[in-house]
């Protein structure tokens, strides 16, 4: 039995109408994230109706989003996306359901594909969302996530809604351009479809080539300078240990200061916290979920990292200073930088990460990238 996920607005109860149709036996899934109010209220009501009127057992569960948002220093949208796919993880196992249905559509795919070139990507972020994978919460990374309706455009599933007579919910933020998801969506987007009417099926084209040519070169042992999404080896060049910029009273001695060829590697780990965190000479582990999306990259004018138990920021460059690194090989130190600000540097590889994604008691999953 299937796990769908329903937030009451027209998507997902588009999805709920498809998979009654195509008569697979389901369940419903609710998340009140108390953050509308009586709207919040409003959409659990009218998701508990039609689960009811179509026989169909539907869970609910209410969540102090905003706390939770506080407390694990995150975003709302952050903290939601956790809190809603550990939920589903955990119906998934107590129920035993095959896995759990969403509705993301083409329109949201081809926001995800602007947010990440805007923020600054790879190859791994042209390539969009894919139809089937797994929850994206490491307590429950076998649970199989589907996405029915990625095929499917807005318009398209408007025109479904109201053949099929569905009612469903507005959410007032939408319309407001306080995200950038909103912003794109309302702003961007009209100009693109005034360019090509068509401009969202074009999209998802696009990213469903790249995603093929990706797996065939990957398929031939190619692997791209990418974002650690591609958690395989990477050739880069990076520092010698920072022990052995060490030498007469701290500085570095007269045959250091160089930079060596080396390849690393990126690897994701399930973190249950029982074990201490060593981050030997040269190896950094950091919170997967906090760094997030993140690049490679070199040092540029107003680049800053938090070094790990600092009280504050640090300009790159006074970082070099202070670690004696020679000027010719600074720009051949290589960084992970966020996505979301290229000048925020999360790793500097070989030498200590950011004070943002240490791992703390609340982590699930850790990126270990050390010397291969």
């Amino acid at each position: 039995m299937l796990l769908v996920a329903v937030s009451g607005g027209i998507d997902s109860m588009c999805l709920m109408e498809k998979v009654r149709q195509g008569g697979e036996p389901f369940a419903v899934a609710h998340c009140n994230f108390g953050l509308r109010g009586t709207e919040s209220d409003a959409d659990e009501a009218l998701v508990r109706s039609r689960a009811a009127a179509i026989g169909a057992v539907c869970h609910v569960k209410r969540f102090d989003t905003a706390a939770f948002a506080t407390e694990n220093k995150i975003s709302i949208e952050m903290a939601a996306r956790r809190l809603r796919y550990h939920w589903f993880g955990e119906l998934c196992r107590e129920h035993g359901y095959s896995g759990v249905a969403v509705a993301h559509n083409a329109n949201d795919n081809a926001e995800t594909l602007i947010l990440n070139l805007l923020r600054g990507t790879g190859v791994k972020g042209l390539m969009g969302m894919k139809a089937s994978g797994f929850i994206p919460d490491p307590e429950f990374a076998d649970v199989p996530l589907l996405r029915p309706l990625l095929g499917m455009t807005r318009e398209e599933i408007s025109v479904f809604a109201l053949e099929n007579g569905l009612e469903w919910r507005e959410d007032h933020t939408n319309a407001q351009n306080e995200y950038k998801r909103n912003k794109i969506r309302n702003l961007v987007f009209p100009v693109f479809k005034e360019i090509n009417p068509s401009f969202v099926q074009t999209l998802n084209e696009d990213m469903k080539r790249v995603s093929d040519s990706l797996s065939y070169l990957e398929s031939q042992g190619v692997y791209f300078p990418e974002s650690v999404a591609t958690l395989g080896r990477i050739r880069g060049r990076g520092p010698l240990a920072e022990g052995q910029w060490e030498g007469r009273r701290g500085e570095a001695p007269e045959d250091s200061g160089k930079y060596t060829p080396w390849d690393y590697t990126v690897t994701e780990e399930i973190w249950d916290g029982s074990k201490p965190v060593k981050q030997p000479q040269g190896e950094l582990i950091m919170d997967a979920d906090k760094a997030g999306e993140f690049i490679e990259g070199h040092w540029e004018t107003g680049d800053w990292i938090k070094p790990l138990g600092a009280p504050g920021k640090k300009k790159l460059q006074d970082w070099f200073t202070d670690h004696h690194i020679p000027a010719d090989d600074k720009p051949s130190v290589k960084l992970l930088k966020s996505a979301r600000d290229p000048h925020h540097v999360l790793a500097i590889c070989g030498f200590c990460i950011d004070h943002s994604v240490r791992v703390t008691s609340l982590t699930r999953r850790i990126l270990r990238i050390l010397p291969a």
